[in-house]
C-alpha cells in the first residue's frame, strides 16, 4: 500500500509539531492494529510535559520508524538516553519521552490503540 505524506490525516497541530496519522496501517502480533505516521518537529520540541499524567509520565507505546532528517533524543524511564540522526531506523521501546534537538521529520509504524491513547492525551494537554 502506498500512502503519500499529504494524504495522511493530520491528528494535531501546534507551533512546531505537525502529527500525521494513517490508521489500520496493519497488524503487529500482541497489538492488534497499527498506523503509520508522519512527525515534523521543531527543535526544542520536548515531550515531557505532553506525557505528565500517563503512566510513569512517558509514553508506554512501541513505535518503529526512521528518521528522514534532524537529530532526536529518547529518554526512558531509568534516565538513559538515545540519539537518533538522519537516515536511522529506529525502535523506541515503551517509556520514552523524546526531545528534538535538530529541525526533524521521521516516519514511524506504532500500535494504533496504543498511540491513538497518547496522541488523544498530548491533545487534551495542549488544550489545558
Amino acid at each position: 500500500m502506498r500512502i503519500a505524506k499529504d494524504d495522511v490525516d493530520v491528528q494535531m497541530e501546534i507551533p512546531g509539531v505537525v502529527i500525521r496519522q494513517q490508521k489500520n496501517f496493519g497488524d503487529v502480533s500482541g497489538y492488534d492494529q497499527i498506523s503509520s505516521e508522519y512527525f515534523t518537529l521543531a527543535a526544542g520540541v520536548d515531550t515531557t510535559p505532553l506525557f505528565v499524567g500517563l503512566d510513569g509520565d512517558l509514553c508506554q507505546c512501541p513505535h518503529w520508524g526512521f528518521v528522514l532528517r534532524g537529530e532526536l533524543t529518547t529518554t526512558d524511564a531509568e534516565g538513559a538516553r538515545e540519539t537518533v540522526t538522519a537516515n536511522d531506523l529506529f525502535y523506541w521501546p515503551p517509556g520514552h519521552n523524546v526531545q528534538v534537538n535538530a529541525d526533524a521529520e521521521i516516519v514511524m509504524f506504532s500500535p494504533q490503540r496504543e498511540h491513538s491513547h497518547v496522541i488523544g492525551h498530548m491533545i487534551e494537554k495542549i488544550k489545558s
